[in-house]
């Protein structure tokens, strides 16, 4: 197995050129080792207290990996080793949904989950090899270059370029083919370092910003330690020169040490003042309280997923409900997503009736989770939702939520994936779509803005509902049933977003799960309630609106995508001219 030259190498040690192909390959424990790292950063989420600092260690040794690469193609070998490592065991709860409850037989639920990790990890690939093109690594010399230019170093408009690629990954993995945002690298920072940027750059930001500072951190450190002399003498000549080169590496290392803490003190000094940023961020105010504070129940039935699809298992969760919702007034009152799980035209007349009668009686204002659809005049039931309905103290109307974010294989079959649907014995099909933008749920004189499950991933679809609407909301609203995952790390992992989007918006976030977490998050995102998971039990909380726009309620992702764009433009014009002479080298 071919020895590696280590990220400490320097222009200047010489390679004989039979043995630099040689020395430039890197060795396959380099890609284990980026997988292992990948591994260690699920570690950094949920239910990890304050692992944003486990993480920006773990992302000081990825780029410190990143930089032993030779070229672009062993960058994004590295980049997807640490994605698969991080995806594989960060979503292996899907199994859980595809092979307990699904019915698909285990190795084919295995098989899914490595599969779908492998595609996820083809985000942080890109982004690697991205960041070698732009930051001059792949491109830092002429013809022949690949056999005698020394390994990257971390420079300034690479340590750039690494934050822009790693922002851009997520973002395309988090919009392509609807996306998939989840475990995306600022989620873990809720309670690290970099959470006071959430209001300003949102997510994506935070994650831009992580990498920003871990590369810097390598930088800042790199030249402190002393350079590595190369070992590739030949045989004859090592034994006689060996303390002669010994001498001479010492002498170079003192000479070295004086210029090497002046070059780590810029770099240094500007990750600590990011990190102070990040931490004193909090203090600022975006929003403001806004309106009175409403008592709210938050309602948790710990219905059992298999029950749901049973004829006797839904009238008895339509039951529950019924007697959760009406055992005790408050300003609003949530169910879980499809609590009651039949189409809202066929709500069992006590229900109904129930409801109605105690929302008037005591001036509760209720949420609760069914199928909604449209019933034809041939009695045909078309255009499927997964819905909201609410209910108001005197007043006849309902008001409606349409989710709009579709789940693929759980609420919409992609083009060509019949047959793997096909291999699941659940009731899947196609739902019809609510719009992007819908009216706020009127409490008292409080709008309250409601998603369903997997939607509070995106954070930008929350903000523009926020932006665009003519009442903008004062408290968020998310109901979901995670019972599909199990009691595995997908509840706690679901509640950490939920706190992303408090921080980011500025405004509180409630949570009904049917199995957990249903939880209360105010507008700095702290949880300020929650209930244990899987028990049955009702969350009793007050909770404040607030009013005003955060930055990134404002722009959204628009001001870290452009300024990733720049970034990664400039570093992809000039970033081999700079890496060539930086490495003494002439265009």
């Amino acid at each position: 197995m071919a020895d590696p030259i280590t990220s400490r190498s320097r222009p200047g040690v010489s390679v004989p050129a039979a043995d630099a192909t040689r020395a430039r390959a890197l060795p396959r424990w380099h890609y284990l080792a980026a997988l292992v790292a990948g591994a260690a950063n699920t570690l950094s989420f949920a239910p990890t207290p304050h692992g944003g600092w486990l993480q920006l260690a773990i992302f000081v040794f990825f780029f410190t990996w990143l930089s032993r690469t030779t070229g672009w193609k062993s960058a994004a070998l590295t980049g997807g080793a640490f994605g698969f490592g991080n995806f594989v065991t960060g979503v292996w709860w899907l199994y859980v949904s595809m092979h307990y409850y699904g019915g698909m037989a285990a190795p084919l639920a295995a098989a899914a989950v490595v599969l779908f990790s492998l595609y996820l990890a083809l985000y942080p690939a890109l982004a690697a090899a991205i960041w070698s093109f732009c930051a001059g690594h792949a491109r830092n010399g002429g013809k022949g270059a690949a056999d005698t230019d020394p390994p990257f170093s971390p420079t300034w408009h690479g340590a750039l370029a690494f934050a822009s690629a790693w922002a851009i990954g997520e973002w395309l993995r988090g919009t392509v083919f609807t996306g998939f945002p989840w475990l995306a690298s600022g989620y873990a920072q809720v309670d690290g370092p970099f959470a006071g940027f959430a209001p300003v750059v949102g997510v994506y930001g935070v994650g831009w910003m992580l990498a920003l500072v871990a590369a810097l951190i390598v930088q800042a450190l790199l030249p402190l330690v002393p350079p590595l002399q190369a070992a590739h003498a030949p045989r004859g000549e090592a034994a006689g020169g060996r303390r002669h080169d010994e001498d001479s590496g010492h002498g170079a290392a003192r000479r070295a040490a004086p210029r090497g803490m002046a070059r780590s003190a810029v770099p240094g000094g500007i990750a600590l003042a990011l990190i102070a940023a990040g931490l004193l961020l909090p203090l600022v105010q975006w929003t403001t309280p806004a309106n009175a504070p409403l008592t709210v129940r938050l309602l948790q039935g710990n219905v059992k997923q298999e029950m749901k699809f049973e004829e006797a298992g839904m009238r008895a969760a339509i039951d529950q409900y019924q007697q959760m919702i009406t055992a005790k007034p408050a300003d609003l009152i949530v169910t879980p997503e499809t609590a009651i799980p039949v189409l809202a035209q066929q709500l069992p007349a006590p229900f109904a009736a129930a409801v109605r009668e105690f929302s008037d009686s005591t001036g509760s204002a209720i949420l609760f989770g069914a199928i909604g659809g449209t019933i034809t005049p041939e009695g045909q039931v078309i255009d499927y939702t997964n819905s909201l309905f609410g209910v108001t103290p005197g007043s006849h109307d309902v008001y409606r939520y349409d989710k709009h974010h579709l789940v693929p294989f759980g609420e919409f079959v992609p083009w060509g994936f019949r047959w793997f649907v096909n291999l699941m014995s659940i009731p899947l099909g196609d739902f019809f779509r609510g719009a992007p933008v819908q009216k706020p749920f009127m409490v008292h004189n409080q709008p309250v803005a409601v998603n369903i499950c997997y939607e509070d991933i995106f954070g930008e679809e929350i903000a523009r509902t926020i932006r665009e609407s003519d009442t903008p909301a004062g408290v968020l609203i998310n109901t979901t049933n995670l019972a599909w995952f199990g009691d595995t790390i997908a509840l706690d992992q679901h509640l950490q977003i939920a706190r992303m989007r408090s921080l980011e918006t500025g405004r509180p976030m409630l949570r009904a799960t049917n199995t957990g977490m249903t939880a209360a998050i105010d507008a700095n995102g702290k949880v300020i309630g929650r209930l244990t998971p899987y028990t049955i039990g009702s969350l009793d909380v007050k909770v404040q609106g607030t009013s005003g726009s955060t930055p990134y309620v404002t722009s959204g992702n628009n001001t870290v995508l452009a300024v990733s764009v720049m970034l990664l433009a400039f570093g992809f014009a000039f970033g081999p001219g700079i890496t060539r002479r930086r490495n003494g080298k002439q265009p």
